[in-house]
Parts: C-alpha cells; sequence; structure tokens
C-alpha cells in the first residue's frame, strides 16, 4: 500500500521517477533531447548561482537538486473552446540548508490552497488575474507518517506565509488515513486556514479508492469553501495510470447559505509516450455549474507536460 499511495499522493506525476526504456534516437529526434538538457542546464546554473550565496567563503560549493514542471492544455467545453493554459512549476533544493529548505517558483500560485491533490484544473473557476509566485519552502521530517512545512514568499504582489502540518495514520494494510491541517496569512487579505481529510482504501496492488474533503476559511471571503472528491485510481503498467473522479464544491455560512457550486465528473488517463520525460494526459468531463443552473457542461482536457531534473 505504502508504495501505491505515494505514487499518487500529490498528483499522477510520479511516474516520473519511473524508468522506461528509451527509444533508439533518431536525427529527427535530436532537437526533443537537446531541448530537455537546455532547460535542465538553465534551471540548474540558476539554481547553483542562487545557492552560492549561502556559502562561507572557506566552504566548498555543493551541487543543488532542480525540478522542473512545464505544462500546455486545451480544455474545450460545449460553451468555450478557447481555453488554453500553460503552467509551470520550479523547484530547487538548496545543499546549504541541508537539503530541507527549497526555492519555489510557479504560475500557479493558489493551487494547493484552492484544489484538492488529485483536482484537475478545469474543475474551479479562476480569476483572469492568475499571477507568478516566489516562495522559500521549509520542511521539517518528524517522522515517516508526519512533517512539519512552512513557506514564505510573495504572490501576485502580496506577501505571504503559511504553516502547513501533514499526519498519516495506517488502519491496517488496506486502509490509511491522512489530516493535514494549514494556516496562512496573506498581508493584504488577511488570515485564512484550510483542514484537508483523506481516507485511502487499497482495493488492489495496483488500484485505489480515496476520498477527499477540504473545508477553507479566509478574512478575505465570507463563508467556509468546501470539496468533496471521489476518485479510484488505478496504475495500468509501468507507463500508463488512469483516475475516475467526482468533485462536488461549494459554501456554507455565507451570504447564501448552504450553496454547491458545481458538480464534476471525469475520467483522466495519463500516459508516457516518446522520451522517459514527457508525459499526455486525455480527461473528458462533465461538469454541472451553478452559474448555467446545472446543465450539463461536456468537455475534455488535453495536457501534454515536461519534466526536466538535474543533480
Amino acid at each position: 500500500m505504502v508504495l501505491f499511495y505515494f505514487a499518487f499522493a500529490t498528483s499522477v506525476l510520479a511516474y516520473n521517477t519511473q524508468k522506461v526504456k528509451k527509444p533508439a534516437v533518431q536525427e529527427d529526434d535530436h532537437w526533443m533531447q537537446g531541448l530537455h538538457e537546455t532547460v535542465s542546464n538553465s534551471v540548474y546554473q540558476s539554481a547553483h548561482w542562487f545557492d552560492s550565496f549561502f556559502i562561507a567563503n572557506d566552504s566548498e560549493q555543493q551541487s543543488p537538486t532542480t525540478t522542473a514542471k512545464i505544462r500546455f492544455a486545451w480544455l474545450p467545453k460545449s460553451r468555450d473552446w478557447s481555453e488554453v493554459k500553460t503552467r509551470f512549476r520550479l523547484r530547487v533544493k538548496l545543499p546549504h540548508f541541508q537539503d530541507k529548505a527549497s526555492l519555489v517558483l510557479s504560475d500557479d500560485a493558489d493551487d494547493e490552497l484552492n484544489n484538492l491533490p488529485l483536482e484537475s484544473a478545469h474543475a474551479s473557476p479562476r480569476s483572469d488575474d492568475e499571477n507568478f509566485s516566489l516562495a522559500l519552502n521549509y520542511t521539517e521530517d518528524e517522522s515517516h507518517t508526519s512533517l512539519m512545512n512552512y513557506r514564505l514568499g510573495i504572490s501576485g504582489g502580496d506577501i505571504f506565509t503559511r504553516a502547513k502540518y501533514k499526519r498519516a495514520f495506517h488502519i491496517d494494510e488496506t486502509q490509511g488515513f491522512l489530516v493535514e491541517p494549514s494556516v496562512y496569512y496573506y498581508l493584504g487579505d488577511g488570515l485564512g486556514a484550510k483542514l484537508l481529510l483523506e481516507y485511502d482504501h487499497q482495493l488492489s496492488q495496483k488500484s485505489q479508492f480515496r476520498i477527499n474533503y477540504s473545508i477553507r476559511g479566509s478574512a478575505a471571503f465570507s463563508g467556509i469553501r468546501w470539496k468533496h472528491g471521489f476518485y479510484k485510481l488505478k496504475q495500468i503498467d509501468k507507463t500508463t495510470a488512469s483516475v475516475w473522479s467526482l468533485q462536488v464544491e461549494g459554501e456554507r455560512n455565507g451570504k447564501r447559505g448552504f450553496i454547491i457550486d458545481n458538480y464534476t465528473l471525469g475520467y483522466r488517463y495519463r500516459f508516457n509516450a516518446l522520451r522517459d520525460w514527457i508525459f499526455f494526459e486525455v480527461e473528458p468531463f462533465l461538469e454541472f455549474p451553478e452559474r448555467e443552473n446545472y446543465n450539463t457542461t461536456p468537455g475534455i482536457a488535453l495536457r501534454i507536460e515536461g519534466f526536466f531534473h538535474k543533480g
């Protein structure tokens, strides 16, 4: 259960650690390998330069670890065929902080606050003002089942800080439970808090059922935002996985009392192809948003992700 749990713990991108056999490099494929090396080297050199600021004059510089993810997505719906999204996320582990600290640069700043761990990008309406964030992340490893994480940074011109605690409980060999409370403060929006609960049931060696529930409150909005997520995960083979999902989200104790904003039913098929660092996703889905009187809104998400790692 533990191996499969961590394969899907934050997203389905854990397959990046799987070693798959590379196809023979052809003449026409040199540009792909060149792209991968260029991006990886550029990210690594920037990390090496940043980490050098924290070295004493008589110390030997160690090599940082850099990981970058770049994603392109097209999400056509029955009422909107024009939505195209580009996302990137860069994480740099700083060895002179004993690898407990990392620098995180992303253009998807509210990801962890708004979304469930397995939630797709289409499920939540987002503001048109999507900004970059830069943060210093520090993690204390308390044990194999718990950790404490702190983050300080800037997002959309607003300085923020956050503290998050994770604790996993193993009920038996096939069942687990996760508790993740967090507190955050934005200089412009004020104090907020979030609680994420997760239940996992291992159906087989390659199949798992998961339930997520989150509630979030903040001085920036009235009421309490909540989300339920029900997922059936399956590892088809070493390079392919699928997720059936049903998500329900809404608000309570707000100006309109208890409301349900949206229902989302989807199937995500993810596979690795061409290179071991390129992943593709096809996700047909149905949405039932309140703003459309819960009328069915079919759509499909087509994504390609590249992972770049060095160090």
